[in-house]
């Protein structure tokens, strides 16, 4: 069977995140938030442009 290294990482980096916090997913989201919480980008989203173009009625 073909195996995926990176998938296998992933999975492994997974468990072991899950096991730290007991596998207590209320623990898990709030790690989560405070980590996201913390970072220093800012996500900007950019506003939609609007066609020049008029639009065809058909």
């Amino acid at each position: 069977m073909w195996k995926d290294e990176i998938l296998e990482e992933i999975h492994k980096y997974r468990e072991e995140y899950a096991k730290s916090f007991n596998y207590d997913l209320h623990a898990i989201v709030e790690d989560l938030r405070k980590k996201q919480s913390a970072r220093v980008k800012q996500i900007i989203s950019k506003p939609i442009k609007e066609s020049k173009k008029p639009m065809q009625s058909t």
